[in-house]
């Protein structure tokens, strides 16, 4: 049995702005400030973006935890309009569709999500863009931990659950944009595959040692063969 861990924005989607759009007008609603405009978002939980920003503006962190689900509330409203306003939607990614067919065609593979979004807005970018949230069976999502290098552990749990017997590390793929989704699954000893649909290019995240690392998810035979036969 394998369990393959998507990442969402840069890899599955792109969310066309809409998240950081929405996340900028929720800080700015309630704390008066989006905060530093260069930040990164990627990479990074929901919840981490709006303590590292708010952080940086000044705020401890129980003044940051006092307003965190109030902000999170804000920024799921924010998103919700976004997508529904017709303008830069998210969309997929090149070869996302196909590569899923395969893989819930493949026996003995599970797929399933890793992500720095809240559960709640990862629903909502992934309906937005037309993909079925109930294809993937064990998740693991940014309201789950604020810390990324924890999801993978939360994921590993959840599969034991979900599947009726435990994975190894070697059996559990997480697919990424980042160095972040690389290195994040090191304490589990997941396999890590980058892509460079986000902002970091083949070369960046080769860098970082990936078990395989594609320009696109569009070569789906050679991401399959990374996957089914690793």
């Amino acid at each position: 049995m394998k369990l393959v861990l998507f990442d969402i924005d840069g890899t599955l989607l792109s969310s066309e702005g809409a998240g950081m759009r929405a996340m900028r007008a929720a800080l700015t609603e309630l704390f008066g400030t989006m905060g530093d405009p260069a930040y990164r978002y990627d990479g990074k939980t929901d919840k981490q973006i709006v303590r590292d920003l708010m952080r940086g503006h000044g705020h401890d962190d129980a003044y940051i935890d006092q307003r965190m689900d109030s902000l999170l509330e804000l920024y799921l409203e924010g998103l919700e309009r976004e997508v529904r306003s017709g303008e830069r939607i998210p969309r997929t990614l090149p070869g996302i569709p196909e590569l899923l067919d395969e893989l819930e065609g493949a026996e003995d593979v599970t797929l399933g999500l890793l992500t720095g979004n809240i559960e709640a807005g990862a629903k909502v970018k992934l309906a937005a863009a037309g993909v079925d949230f109930r294809r993937f069976r064990v998740n693991a999502f940014g309201s789950d931990h604020e810390h990324r290098p924890e999801l993978p552990a939360v994921a590993q749990r959840r599969a034991a659950g979900v599947l009726g017997r435990e994975l190894g590390g070697a059996a559990i793929y997480v697919i990424g944009d980042t160095p972040a989704d690389i290195s994040c699954g090191e304490a589990i000893g997941a396999r890590a595959i980058g892509v460079a649909t986000g902002h970091f290019s083949v070369d960046e995240l080769r860098r970082h040692d990936p078990y395989a690392v594609f320009e696109n998810l569009a070569e789906t035979g050679a991401v399959l063969s990374a996957i089914l036969d690793g």
